[in-house]
């Protein structure tokens, strides 16, 4: 199966063409990882009673990876640094592709990458913000998580509150 993976880090852009990845898996259930055309050894040990972790050994490095909220925009930490990262298969993407074809209006939904509790909500129904403009903070596993624009929009709708809780992928902003 193939992937497109593109790596959101905080207050940049997105990466402007997504990593393809490519995994399949071989008959003794072992995965075979190419990336960008180049064949990766690795190794994929997914930690009992941690949702969402694993260890990792690639090219004989190992890295511990703990996922969080729901695709096509997750959280990830790797070995302690934390990065957004959208993951998206040739499905997801032609979908998309299909979606947005079809949509009036140009109105974007902003979902929560991560379950969690909304600590600080920076904007409000109405307001014109930069690209990269944070949204609201939200505080998940005892981290606050910033949530910012990717470029310039008008603020439709707010959907959360301040000191709400929020579940990963549940509804924050609509954008135009």
């Amino acid at each position: 199966m193939r992937y497109y993976v593109s790596l959101d880090p905080p207050g940049a852009e997105a990466s402007a063409e997504p990593v393809v990845v490519e995994l399949s898996e071989q008959p003794q259930g072992a995965i075979a990882v190419t990336i960008g055309g180049k064949q990766i050894d690795v190794d994929v040990v997914w930690l009992e009673g941690l949702e969402g972790t694993a260890s990792i050994r690639v090219d004989g490095k190992i890295v511990d990876l703990t996922v969080e909220g729901q695709p096509p925009e997750i959280g990830a930490i790797l070995s302690g640094h934390r990065s957004y990262v959208r993951v998206e298969s040739e499905r997801q993407r032609a979908a998309a592709a299909a979606r947005k074809g079809g949509s009036a209006g140009g109105e974007k939904v902003i979902k929560a990458p991560m379950p969690g509790r909304i600590v600080r909500l920076l904007v409000a129904a109405g307001d014109e913000v930069e690209a990269g403009h944070t949204l609201c903070v939200i505080e998940a596993m005892k981290m606050e998580n910033e949530v910012k624009t990717k470029g310039p929009c008008k603020v439709l709708e707010v959907h959360a509150a301040e000191g709400a809780t929020v579940e990963g992928g549940g509804r924050l902003f609509t954008l135009g």
